[in-house]
């Protein structure tokens, strides 16, 4: 028994570990999103829900919940902190659309946090606290896993992994293995279960990943014939002044916008 207690702190440590370096990993993302001040194809839904499911696991893990479990408070806490800061750049720098969509999501997330801790204070005691909130952190843990899946499906419709960091993926691979032996150690099947899940997600990211790598940033392009028949470059401004405006750059003569829209046929997507 004494070698499986050490067993399940060391895990604990480990998770703890492998769990702040998967919180760290959108610091790439929300670089380029701040560089660029536009969340581009990048979804904001699963940082909310990570951010749901840190704040259930934080309440789990405390002591008069579920007593020897510290180690999952002290680093969920960490990342709802985290959580919570790529939520309120993607709320910046999103669409008008998405933005509404994200802040939506994020009410909702919080109503729920706020329901299942006044419930388990104020209407629950002992066991039955500790099932209550271990039922709603497993959960929504699997769905915050399980949140890439659009992302996944991005992938495999692209074939590029532009919109799938591989760190991101990595970290979540490491952190459910950790965190599943961690739960299967204490015999704790609300630890074990979701981290179990994310474990298999995680594997399929990295799956992806190593199919489609050598394909980042190579997803279809706009393609565009100038009057003369030839191919012409093509790029967008993203400006907030001037969002989405073409400009085209023709063979034949200097700068911008030489090939007047006229002159243009109708673009067409091309597989590169």
């Amino acid at each position: 028994m004494g070698i499986i207690k050490i067993l399940h702190t060391l895990f604990g440590i480990f998770g703890n570990i492998t769990g702040l370096f998967l919180f760290l990993a959108p610091m790439i993302t929300f670089k380029r999103v701040i560089m660029n001040r536009s969340t581009e194809q990048f979804s904001g839904i699963p940082y909310v829900m990570t951010l749901l499911n840190c704040l259930l696991s934080t309440w789990y893990g405390l002591p008069f919940v579920s007593p020897n479990n510290m180690l999952v408070s002290i680093i969920n806490g960490t990342g709802a902190g985290l959580e919570a800061f790529y939520v309120l750049v993607f709320l910046i720098f999103a669409p008008k659309k998405e933005k509404a969509k994200i802040s939506g999501l994020l009410f909702v997330v919080l109503s729920i946090f706020s329901t299942v801790a006044l419930v388990s204070m104020l209407a629950l005691h002992d066991n039955k606290r500790k099932v209550f909130s271990g039922f709603a952190a497993a959960i929504f843990s699997i769905i915050m896993y399980g949140s890439p899946l659009s992302i996944m499906r991005l992938v495999i419709k692209t074939k590029s992994v532009e919109y799938m960091p591989f760190f991101l993926s990595l970290f979540v691979f490491l952190c459910g293995t950790s965190w599943f032996v961690y739960g299967l150690l204490g015999k704790d099947p609300f630890i074990a279960v979701p981290n179990g899940v994310g474990s298999l997600l995680g594997t399929a990211q990295l799956i992806l990943y190593a199919i489609y790598r050598g394909n980042k940033g190579k997803g279809k392009k706009d393609i565009v014939r100038c009057y003369r028949g030839e191919l012409a470059n093509f790029k967008i401004s993203c400006t907030d002044h001037n969002p989405g405006r073409r400009f085209y750059n023709c063979k034949h003569e200097k700068g911008d916008a030489a090939c007047s829209g006229s002159s243009l046929e109708p673009s067409y997507f091309l597989p590169k």
